[in-house]
């Protein structure tokens, strides 16, 4: 039984931190695995400690690597994108039984948490002295945005569930007792 957790759990890891290490390398903006790593972990991990830890500790991970490429790895508003990724864990753990119809809800939940959350924490830090109107140009601006996160979102929802799916077709030591 050892094994088979041990199994699992290094799987979801390598998957989750080679989506998180997939951040570092060119893309569109917005279009990256952030809310996947988190629902994803929530959905798996039997440990839920570890659903936790492991995506943030790999979004870390590929935050140190781009503030060290590009010196935009940490910014003003990084500890409410933190704490959307804990929050989509806990939408992952929501998902008793894994299905297209079940990822796709939690996808489009997430990405929407994720849009409302850190715009608002942008409004907070750079425009909040502009009051409401602020805060509607913040939303507004931040549309095209949206676009980009929730294909990004379904994308990486697909990679990371499909993949781990046909993982366990494959390796049965993977399969959830």
């Amino acid at each position: 039984m050892k094994s088979v957790t041990t199994s699992r759990f290094w799987f979801l890891t390598l998957a989750i931190l080679i989506a998180a290490i997939s951040r570092v390398f060119p893309h569109i903006p917005n279009f990256t695995p952030i809310a996947a790593m988190a629902l994803f972990g929530g959905a798996h991990f039997k440990d839920k400690s570890s659903a936790f830890i492991v995506p943030l500790l790999s979004m870390f991970i590929s935050d140190c690597l781009i503030q060290l490429i590009t010196g935009t790895g940490f910014h003003d508003t990084i500890i409410v994108v933190y704490t959307c990724i804990a929050l989509i864990t806990c939408i992952g753990m929501y998902i008793k039984k894994v299905s297209v119809q079940a990822v796709l809800i939690a996808s489009l939940a997430s990405s929407l948490l994720f849009f409302i959350i850190t715009n608002f924490a942008v409004w907070v830090v750079w425009g909040s002295q502009q009051g409401i109107a602020g805060l509607v140009t913040t939303y507004t601006m931040g549309i095209p945005f949206f676009g980009a996160t929730l294909a990004g979102d379904l994308f990486y929802n697909g990679i990371l569930f499909g993949s781990f799916y046909l993982a366990q077709k494959r390796i049965p030591a993977l399969i959830n007792s």
